[in-house]
């Protein structure tokens, strides 16, 4: 079983900067892709970005050239620096893992972990 753990939401000023950071209670070399998505409220979950242990990356058009997606898997960790931040941002962040990057990417990961909230102010 692999656990994830988000952090490092918060409230923040349009424009602002947050890094989110996704731990996994696992060695994460074995799990083919992770991911992030987000939900706002009223809306769908959507996938925010994925990447494989490799390092290549899928974004989604909304976020390109704003958001940057990386892991270290010596520490077990996926992390999402989030820059240029419009209140459009604003929902709970979840990340997720799955040996498949196609199921990271469809938002139908095995593996999820609980969401981390950012709220961006106007």
């Amino acid at each position: 079983q692999v656990q994830l753990v988000e952090s490092g939401g918060g409230l923040v000023q349009a424009g602002g900067s947050l890094r989110l950071s996704c731990a996994a209670s696992r060695t994460i070399g074995s799990i083919n892709a992770m991911g992030w998505h987000r939900q706002a409220p009223g809306k769908q979950r959507e996938l925010v970005a994925a990447i494989t242990p490799g390092g290549a990356t899928n974004y989604a058009d909304s976020v390109k050239g704003r958001f940057t997606i990386s892991r270290d898997n010596a520490k077990n960790t996926m992390y999402l620096q989030l820059n240029s931040l419009t209140p459009e941002d604003t929902a709970v962040y979840y990340c997720s893992a799955d040996r498949s990057f196609g199921a990271v990417v469809r938002g139908e990961a095995y593996y999820w972990g609980q969401g981390t909230q950012v709220t961006v102010s106007s």
